[in-house]
């Protein structure tokens, strides 16, 4: 049996097929979600005795820190949730779970859920997964610990009560990598808090290299982000940027592991080695060598997230990066971004950065013309935006969803099938500096400008999942007979949205497009560096 015994739940070992957004499936309601539908959906990762042959990076990141400091191979073992028994015994003195929504208090699962009235599917394999290790813990009458890390540690800490009726031992918040020996062998010793806070970072030299393969292909480029959206933990943290020699050791492994992706990880990749901390002007040579280092090792290479004023800021860089990763009509770079609200007030109060280099007024322009660069550039931007910010008017409600109309209008007239986008809302949740606020709760809290951001929205992902999904996902043969259900999914949900608008007095309405606001990032060219830009 192992001493130190990793794992996770089952919504972060499947591989959903591959197809992108699925990861967001285990958000999903329990009740409301067939059964059968996520079994047909969920394909779990593989495993060799039992040992899971990809783990998500941050188990991965754990699993290199304790090896690094001081605990054997044999002593260390990242399990399968469906195996994880097998390694538990008398030898055992620590069980971890890294977590990303253990109690689905996240803000997708918050939207999907009524605001957290019904249980999702992350929260109930999370359970399911606490519960057996506990059974063999009281079976056996075994004494190891038992503790939950990872980004979503903290709403165990939320929810005590919670933690307590689990038999949670520890919750860890905060970044392990510098102090991982230390962490397990107090927590071993019993000297541990029930709610461990990590409260300091972690500085690029002691984050260490993960030393087996990571769920996708997944490798962080850079942690933190500096532009400090006030409802953003991660956009809290100290920026640090990963050099690229460990980054490209990181895609080696996973590549001569078999795995031909690399998914650039970061909270804004056009931010890696920013320089200009003021306005975020993006370092756009650093950006573009990134790119260029990762395509050494394997021809998919797609960044995760992504601040659409980088984008706009210089468009030559998003040309020469489709370059680089060979973006095209049949090879489309997916990228999630935040689109927050139109209201550029909000953003303004909130999210005072994330506009620049530009200026909150410019905000609903930005995003325009922003994803006019990116679709130029085969480039599919999922948007996400925010229902219930403090300081919401159905004024800038209103505004949110006539930008989606008016960004779907002109971009088709302006790129015709190239015209690509999803905006998917999401619950407001109060982190960051907002935790003090309250938990946005769809069914009690709806008013009519929201009503009418979240049906423009879903009527905007009906269109794209009619036309958009065939183009992007053609190379994925489940999407052939999958294709047909998210057509009707989709359907479904637009007549459930009208349904239960009704029900509260909300019919929808036409909305005409924002008044002046066009494609105009040809004429405003000032903003691009003309070494990148040359051929744009």
């Amino acid at each position: 049996m192992t001493r130190i015994v990793l794992t996770t739940d089952e919504t972060l070992t499947s591989t959903y097929h591959d197809v992108p957004l699925l990861d967001f499936l285990g958000c999903a309601p329990y009740n409301k979600l067939p059964k059968w539908v996520f079994r047909l959906l969920d394909t779990q990762l593989t495993d060799e005795n039992g040992v899971l042959s990809q783990a998500p990076y941050g188990l991965r990141k754990v699993e290199a820190a304790l090896l690094r400091d001081g605990f054997r191979r044999d002593e260390v073992v990242v399990a399968h949730p469906r195996t994880v028994e097998r390694f538990i015994g008398e030898d055992t003195t620590v069980v971890a779970l890294y977590e990303m929504d253990p109690l689905g208090l996240g803000p997708v699962s918050m939207m999907f859920t009524n605001g957290g009235r019904w249980k999702n599917y992350t929260s109930v394999k999370f359970r399911e997964l606490v519960e057996r290790i506990n059974r063999v813990r009281e079976t056996k009458n075994l004494k190891f610990k038992l503790v939950v890390g990872g980004p979503g540690a903290w709403q165990l800490d939320f929810r005590k009560e919670e933690r307590e009726r689990l038999g949670i031992d520890h919750v860890v918040i905060g970044e392990v990598d510098h102090v991982a020996g230390e962490l397990f062998r107090d927590i071993e010793s019993g000297s541990g808090d029930e709610t461990i806070f990590i409260k300091t970072w972690p500085r690029v030299e002691q984050i260490p290299t993960i030393v087996a393969p990571s769920y996708k292909g997944l490798v962080e480029v850079m942690r933190g982000c500096g532009r400090g959206c006030r409802f953003c933990e991660p956009n809290l943290r100290v920026a640090r940027y990963m050099p690229l020699e460990r980054i490209g050791e990181e895609i080696k492994l996973n590549v001569d592991n078999g795995i031909d992706h690399a998914w650039l990880h970061s909270e804004d990749i056009f931010l890696y080695r920013v320089e200009d901390r003021k306005n975020f002007y993006p370092n756009a040579e650093a950006v573009v060598e990134l790119f260029e280092v990762a395509r050494k090792y394997t021809k998919n290479v797609n960044p995760t997230h992504g601040a659409v004023a980088g984008a706009l800021a210089v468009p030559g860089m998003i040309e020469r990066i489709s370059e680089i990763v060979g973006a095209g009509p049949s090879h489309w770079i997916g990228i999630q971004v935040g689109f927050e609200t139109a209201s550029p007030e909000l953003i303004g109060r909130y999210m005072n950065n994330k506009m620049k280099p530009f200026s909150p007024e410019e905000w609903p322009w930005v995003l325009l013309n922003g994803t006019y660069v990116f679709n130029k550039n085969y480039w599919f931007p999922a948007y996400t935006t925010i229902l219930g910010l403090p300081g919401d008017t159905d004024e800038y409600e209103i505004m949110t969803a006539r930008l989606i109309v008016t960004m779907e209008r002109e971009l088709e007239e302006k790129l015709g099938n190239r015209a690509h986008f999803t905006v998917t809302p999401l619950a407001f949740v109060p982190m960051g500096l907002l935790r003090d606020q309250e938990f946005y709760r769809i069914d009690e809290m709806i008013t009519y400008g929201q009503f009418l951001h979240l049906y423009y929205a879903w009527k905007h992902m009906m269109r794209e999942v009619t036309r958009g999904l065939p183009a992007v996902m053609k190379n994925n043969p489940f999407l052939i007979p999958f294709y047909p259900l998210a057509r009707l999914g989709t359907r479904i949900v637009i007549k459930q949205i009208e349904k239960w608008g009704k029900s509260k007095g909300y019919e929808v309405k036409r909305l005409e497009p924002i008044e002046g606001l066009r494609v105009e990032v040809e004429e405003h060219r000032w903003y691009a560096q003309p070494s990148l830009v040359e051929a744009y």
